[in-house]
């Protein structure tokens, strides 16, 4: 079925696979976006920053959180709520991020910045959340429309990458930027449609998930949003239930749940995302976690990334996830565009 290429356009009826396909282009047009955008903005006196969003524009401010964990002099914290954190006030840096301009949680989190006299920009495409900052005078980066949110994570990512480091809170990022839109294009290839299975990694994993529990197991502030991403993306391209955690949390309690019943452990296929990055005390916890549940899952899979580079590999962890989560929609003969229940869900939300 991943190698009829009809029938995956038959399922692919909105363009999901065209979407991953460009996302290292839209990489780089977020880049030009943002840099026109934030060329001269200057900030001062600021002691943190709160990134406020939901789905992929939230993801974009995890990501963003790895990239600066290094070389941010401040704290950066991602929201994901109608509320801000407690500690937000006039030295508060608050980035409003919402693709579509109308996200709820993150427009009531602007206004609560807006009370508590926080210093704000806005990444979005319209609606009221530019409504509103135009009328503050708040900065804002507008990002182009026209797709769902979670294929737009470069449009979410690249811009918060240009505008922390333009105004001095991170550094040592936007010189990766070039070399991780590369890698993707290479990549992509490898993973494209017209490749067969047998020699598309994506479509072999697709395939091993596939009437399966997949959990996604990424490492505490290494690989811990790009697990939170695959698990999103599988359900919301793929149509299908996952789950994820991270180490050494898990090894402090969801190991010891691998003592259920066999039968329903045989339904749970493991992806651990790796990183050269793991210090060695993590590199020994996946080791002896998969030496303890191998022969009670039904397999564990450990995904590599390519890159020399900590956005090179964030990239090609996003971007594969991604593949995968779509040949998953195509197994399970779903268009992985479509999002029927978040619609019924905020349909019946404005009652």
């Amino acid at each position: 079925m991943l190698n009829e290429l009809k029938t995956i356009e038959q399922f692919d009826k909105n363009g999901m696979f065209d979407l991953i396909y460009h996302l290292p282009d839209q990489c780089e047009e977020a880049v030009k976006i943002a840099k026109d955008s934030v060329k001269g903005l200057k900030f001062y006196n600021i002691l943190n920053v709160v990134i406020c969003g939901m789905g992929g524009s939230a993801i974009g401010g995890d990501l963003t959180k790895i990239m600066a964990q290094d070389s941010a002099g401040l704290p950066i914290f991602v929201s994901r709520d109608y509320n801000l954190p407690s500690f937000v006030d006039e030295k508060t840096l608050v980035i409003a991020s919402s693709y579509s301009g109308n996200t709820e949680e993150t427009l009531a989190a602007y206004d609560e910045a807006k009370r508590r006299k926080a210093r704000i920009v806005a990444i979005t495409t319209g609606g009221e959340l530019k409504k509103r900052a135009m009328a503050d005078e708040v900065p804002v980066i507008t990002i182009p429309s026209g797709m769902p949110p979670r294929a737009a994570v470069g449009y979410s990512l690249f811009p918060l990458l240009v505008f922390l480091e333009e105004i001095g809170i991170i550094h040592n990022c936007t010189n990766q930027i070039n070399g991780a839109i590369e890698l993707m294009r290479n990549v992509r290839e490898e993973l494209v449609p017209k490749v067969p299975e047998e020699k598309n990694p994506a479509k072999v994993l697709a395939r091993k998930i596939y009437g399966k529990l997949p959990v996604i197991y990424g490492s505490q502030g290494i690989t811990d949003a790009l697990a939170v991403r695959w698990k999103g993306q599988l359900n919301e391209n793929g149509k299908y239930p996952a789950f994820f955690n991270v180490f050494p949390e898990l090894n402090h309690n969801e190991i010891v749940g691998f003592e259920a019943d066999l039968e329903l452990l045989k339904m749970m296929e493991i992806i651990i995302l790796r990183s050269p990055e793991e210090n060695e005390r993590i590199k020994k916890r996946i080791e002896i976690t998969s030496d303890l549940i191998r022969d009670k899952v039904s397999g564990i899979h450990e995904i590599w990334p390519k890159g020399n580079t900590r956005l090179e590999r964030i990239m090609y962890h996003l971007i594969f996830g991604d593949y995968v989560s779509a040949y998953v929609a195509i197994l399970n003969k779903k268009d992985p565009t479509e999002i029927d229940f978040i619609n019924i869900l905020k349909e019946r939300m404005k009652g």
